[in-house]
């Protein structure tokens, strides 16, 4: 997975919305290369879909993000929602 890799933004967003997707992305990021807090994951999860609030726009910065990072946001999500509380790691 290569290091430097850009981030699926939408520059219509505001400053507060980008940094709130910003923040989901890099919970996903500690979930792959550390470990990750469910429930600051989970709660990013929902302030990130209170600024992408189509299904179809989360599955393409999904797809945007996985492809250029290697990470898959739902992965993560899914397995904090299936862990509960704790901490998931889901790194190699």
């Amino acid at each position: 997975m290569p290091k430097n890799y850009s981030y699926p933004l939408d520059l219509t967003w505001s400053t507060d919305e980008i940094s709130s997707v910003l923040h989901f992305l890099n919970q996903v990021e500690n979930a792959y290369e550390t470990k990750a807090s469910v429930k600051s994951l989970l709660d990013s999860y929902v302030i990130f879909k209170s600024v992408v609030t189509s299904k179809s726009q989360e599955k393409q910065i999904d797809r945007e993000f996985e492809k250029s990072s290697g990470y898959s946001t739902y992965r993560a999500v899914q397995a904090a929602k299936k862990k509960g509380k704790g901490f998931i790691s889901l790194g190699k």
